[in-house]
């Protein structure tokens, strides 16, 4: 048996140092611990053009002011304003002019040609565009006719648009018989605009005879509990409490207690289908059924061939964990194996 978790999330910010700050007023108004990978993740950003020009103004030491005269002098227009917002990333070079300014970057800042031009990103839309958060950006993850498309009918063109997930936390617990027995999860999500008041959740069961039979919100008012036997899917939709402003954020925790099976589960997957700044998977294995090899893998798409696939130690507590950040929209899982004889008579298919 195994348990496919799905959560969909809008449109990621560019990030700046900044949001270091706002990370830590985060914690004190959560109360939920922010760890150093975390914060690394929110304040750098080396391989993005944002990130890649802040680190070269700091090492080389030169203020906005500065460098606009120096780019003046070369006979290019480029107010301090316009770098600030390059380097926060909240807009990018796209015109003829700014382009040859960030070939005189390069030059200015000591950096070998293209290292800058090459990290500018394709020309953004003009005028309204589709949120990232729409059900095109789940397709590129899910693919066509998915499942949660099915379980969500006509929501999923615009579930979850109003807000987007930080940090993720998954507890899966294996039960003696070898076989899910629970889930658990915590989910920092932000508003991307204002009046956000709730998010929905939609877990896969690949054995049909894994059922919720206890739903626990710990953070947050369950709304809605739907299990669609047929799609084996649990569809859970979360109330905050409250109405978020723009880039609030707020915390998600709930737990689901499934039935037993006589499937012995095989892997745990959570899909994104944007930027995570931090995922945090656990599985905690009952002492009667241990596992005799873990491993980490990820999918570009769902039901693509799993890359990355690595080993994962297990601890002396009977559990292993993979600790992402940073992560790339796609599909982040463990699986594992048991050895001969693993579970009770007669917990194995016939």
């Amino acid at each position: 048996m195994s348990s496919r978790t799905e959560t969909g999330r809008g449109p990621t910010e560019a990030v700046d140092e900044a949001r270091t700050a706002r990370a830590h007023a985060t914690a004190a108004r959560t109360g939920e611990a922010i760890t150093a990978s975390a914060l690394h993740a929110a304040a750098t950003g080396a391989d993005t053009f944002p990130g890649a020009l802040r680190e070269a103004l700091g090492r080389r030491g030169l203020s906005l002011e500065r460098v606009s005269e120096r780019l003046r002098v070369r006979g290019i227009a480029i107010s301090q304003a316009t770098l600030s917002s390059w380097q926060r990333g909240r807009s990018q070079p796209e015109r003829a002019r700014s382009l040859r300014a960030v070939d005189v970057l390069e030059e200015i800042l000591e950096l070998p040609a293209g290292a800058l031009r090459s990290l500018v990103g394709p020309r953004r839309p003009r005028g309204r565009t589709t949120p990232a958060g729409d059900a095109g950006a789940a397709l590129h993850v899910l693919g066509e006719d998915s499942v949660v498309e099915k379980a969500l009918g006509a929501r999923f063109r615009h579930f979850n648009q109003e807000t987007s997930s930080l940090v993720v936390h998954d507890i899966v617990t294996v039960g003696e018989n070898a076989t899910l027995s629970s889930i658990s999860t915590t989910n920092v999500l932000r508003a991307h605009r204002a009046g956000a008041d709730r998010v929905i959740f939609v877990h896969s069961f690949d054995d049909e005879e894994a059922e919720p039979v206890d739903i626990r919100v710990t953070c947050g008012r369950l709304v809605d509990a739907t299990y669609l036997k047929g799609l084996k899917s649990l569809v859970l939709e979360v109330r905050f409490g409250r109405e978020l402003a723009k880039l609030d954020t707020t915390v998600v925790s709930y737990a689901v207690d499934v039935s037993p099976s006589r499937t012995p589960a095989t892997h745990y997957e959570r899909w994104s289908r944007t930027n995570l700044h931090e995922y945090l998977q656990q599985v905690f294995f009952h002492p009667g059924a241990l596992p005799s090899d873990c491993h980490r893998y990820t999918r570009e798409k769902v039901g693509e061939p799993p890359r990355g696939r690595r080993r994962i130690p297990l601890s002396d507590s009977h559990n292993v964990h993979v600790l992402a950040s940073r992560c790339k929209p796609g599909v982040h899982g463990v699986a594992w194996e048991f050895g001969p004889g693993t579970g009770g008579a007669g917990d194995r298919p016939g």
